[in-house]
């Protein structure tokens, strides 16, 4: 079986900033993220017009994007769907001093666009578990996430690396409460 992987950030934001698209790549991540997680099914392109009126006005994205956009949530569900805990958020990586701020950032975005997708897809939040309800109550925190400039960068650097790991396991908990698990094979099993 071919994995299907993320496009490559950097060229993503390059697409979305030439086809005048406000969002970033990992703003775009979040976002499709919390429709998969929050019920969004993949049977039709239902999740198109829910993206194009969060990040377009309800006008349509040009191909190349769009593709991309779907590659994306084809893969995003791939991980979510699988019973490994694994889960993988797309940041930027960058390198040199202003990196861990523009990495906070960038997770502060993924995770306000996350929890916008929940949203969008209609999880009855009302009607969470306990788990799910922390879950999205952790995220909203995270959400106001910042780096003092005065702190101790590196000692920041790997705080930031335990709330994605955080994130990562709120995510799955909403998965878990609100997805739409993979269709289960209807025969019995003869024994």
């Amino acid at each position: 079986m071919s994995e299907i992987t993320f496009p490559d950030y950097d060229e993503l934001a390059l697409e979305l900033k030439q086809a005048a698209l406000n969002i970033t790549p990992a703003e775009l991540h979040g976002l499709l993220s919390g429709m998969l997680a929050g019920g969004l099914s993949l049977k039709d392109k239902s999740w198109q017009p829910l993206v194009f009126d969060y990040t377009n006005d309800g006008m349509g994205w040009p191909t190349k994007p769009l593709n991309a956009a779907e590659t994306m949530l084809q893969s995003t569900n791939s991980q979510l769907t699988r019973l490994s805990m694994e889960f993988t958020l797309m940041l930027p990586e960058s390198t040199g001093e202003q990196a861990i701020f523009d990495l906070a950032d960038s997770v502060a975005e993924w995770v306000n666009h996350f929890i916008s997708g929940v949203g969008l897809a209609g999880a009855k939040v009302k009607k969470a578990s306990p788990t799910a309800k922390e879950a999205l109550e952790d995220l909203e925190e995270i959400a106001k996430l910042g780096i003092d400039e005065e702190d101790d960068l590196e000692e920041q650097a790997e705080l930031l690396e335990q709330v994605i790991e955080h994130v990562k396991a709120c995510v799955l908990a909403l998965h878990a409460d609100f997805g739409v698990r993979p269709e289960q094979d209807k025969k019995p099993t003869l024994h």
